[in-house]
């Protein structure tokens, strides 16, 4: 019977998973990934640092499971922390977990835990996969709303779902952080990771720690009109949307429209300048392999906290697509994701590329 590898990452989600795992009685084996090292760092709660490590292997020997880390911080820098710095430097703002998902937990990591003899991978997301009348996989919602996850997990393919598992979809926090307790785990108190686990101090100055080449030169701050403000800091200090720290005094509440770095210029503006009737995407994802049919109401999510808005999706070439929303939206930044749902499920998603105006 080939074996379920848990990717165990020492914090109290991933511990609970492998301890659900191991109480259903198959084979199953805890593997952690070394992806970020900072050892001299005593702060706990990274997600993948080598302390955090240590946790997961004391759960492991809790539980009864066996252990092994997985060198895999080349992988890690290359295909996460490298286009993280490099985005915000091309005035994008990234999302880096839905990165690490595609391309390290469910990619890398399952390489791995094939060659170990693994047949299915699992993890401490909150999400659900169902299997669908037509016999396709489905990516659903978690049950705690307040914790779903599913939004970062929108690339995932037909492939992969198959062979995924979430332990965690069908339970709250509060329940999962019981079990541990119960059980006597190590972590059962540990904290909530950071969103981006490698980052610990602000991401401006990361970005500055991983290119300290970059001229620290003062952008630009102007009107759409071209209305010049001032000087604030430089174009990677902006994401679109922000309205705290401009560097620049108006009079009057505004917010980052646009970052130009090719320019030297932010562009600010007024609230209602921020909203959006849509996005121009890239890099379109069906989870189904191809788009729900016509007439399919579809909810898209701009960010992984954003409510939803009703919106179409007009499938381009390339990859690309066209979304048109219900009602205009603000903070539609370049190089986030807009994740499509129905209900629960979630059909897919692009990269945004641009907002319309």
């Amino acid at each position: 019977m080939t074996s379920t590898a848990v990717a165990m990452s020492g914090g109290l989600d991933s511990s609970v998973a492998a301890l659900l795992l191991e109480r259903q009685g198959a084979p199953v084996v805890g593997l952690s990934m070394l992806l970020w090292d900072r050892s001299e760092q005593v702060r706990h709660g990274r997600c993948c640092g080598s302390l955090d490590l240590g946790d997961a292997r004391r759960v492991a020997e809790q539980i009864g499971l066996p252990h092994y880390t997985l060198r895999m911080d080349g992988e890690f820098r290359r295909h996460v922390v490298d286009p993280f710095v490099d985005s915000y430097v091309g005035g994008r703002t990234p999302s880096p977990c839905i990165s690490c998902n595609t391309e390290i937990k469910f990619e890398a990591f399952w390489e791995r835990a094939r060659r170990l003899g693994a047949g299915r991978i699992a993890t401490g997301h909150y999400a659900r996969v169902r299997r669908g009348g037509d016999g396709l996989y489905e990516l659903h919602t978690a049950i705690d709303e307040s914790k779903d996850q599913s939004y970062f997990l929108f690339e995932l393919t037909q492939e992969q779902l198959a062979r995924a598992v979430f332990p965690l979809g069908e339970l709250t926090k509060t329940e999962v952080r019981e079990l541990a307790r119960e059980a006597g785990l190590a972590v059962a108190e540990k904290g909530e990771s950071m969103e981006i686990c490698f980052v610990d101090r602000g991401v401006q100055e990361f970005i500055e720690d991983e290119r300290p080449e970059l001229p620290r030169v003062p952008a630009r701050v102007t009107t759409a009109g071209g209305e010049e403000l001032g000087e604030g800091a430089p174009t990677y200090r902006y994401t679109v949307g922000q309205r705290r720290g401009l560097g620049v005094a108006a009079g009057r509440r505004l917010y980052v429209l646009d970052v130009q770095p090719e320019a030297n210029r932010v562009v600010v503006g007024d609230r209602d300048e921020l909203l959006a009737p849509g996005l121009v995407g890239r890099g379109l994802h069906w989870i189904a392999g191809e788009p729900p049919g016509d007439g399919v109401g579809m909810q898209v999510r701009i960010r992984s906290r954003h409510p939803g808005v009703a919106a179409t999706v007009e499938n381009g070439r390339d990859a690309s697509c066209r979304v048109e929303f219900s009602e205009p939206q603000a903070g539609v930044a370049p190089g986030q994701a807009a994740v499509f749902y129905r209900g629960t499920q979630v059909l897919g998603g692009c990269w945004i590329e641009r907002a319309l105006r």
